[in-house]
């Protein structure tokens, strides 16, 4: 990674802890980040974009899917559905794999958060570009970026092998 990041700056003008973990920004999917930087699936949590009459943010863990009736409810929408991944870039800014809630803080999009964060000290989602992850207390995280927690997943339970 190159210099600072958005994010960065925005938690240390707040004077928020992280930690930064680099990692190869080909790589498919949630559950192989968490693999390559040595987190449990369950603490590295992906951030989709969803839109009912406006863009949503919602934050799951990497190893599940999000819920679009449960968002919607905890919303206090009748409907919500993901945007396609060009539609997604299109409105973020940002790359799919790279979409993270800290860098889209001046959007001012409402952001959920899967109430399975709260469980762990530390969480690590995307720092705003494909290739780095921030590490931060979910409460620090909630609190930055105005999240409602609430349950918005279906999670499948890892094959055992």
């Amino acid at each position: 990674m190159s210099g600072k990041l958005n994010s960065m700056r925005v938690l240390e003008r707040q004077q928020i802890p992280y930690t930064v973990h680099d990692y190869d920004p080909t790589l498919p999917d949630a559950v192989a980040v968490a693999e390559a930087i040595g987190i449990p699936a369950a603490h590295v949590f992906k951030t989709l974009v969803a839109k009912s009459d406006r863009p949503l943010l919602a934050m799951v863990p990497a190893h599940c899917q999000l819920d679009l009736k449960r968002l919607a409810v905890l919303a206090g929408v009748k409907r919500v559905e993901m945007a396609p991944h060009v539609e997604a870039e299109r409105l973020t800014g940002l790359r799919v794999g790279g979409i993270g809630a800290l860098a889209l803080i001046a959007k001012r999009w409402p952001s959920y958060l899967d109430e399975s964060a709260l469980v762990p000290s530390k969480i690590y989602v995307n720092a705003g570009q494909r290739g780095v992850m921030i590490g931060i207390a979910p409460s620090d995280l909630v609190r930055v970026v105005g999240a409602t927690v609430g349950a918005i997943t279906a999670c499948v339970s890892p094959s055992s092998s």
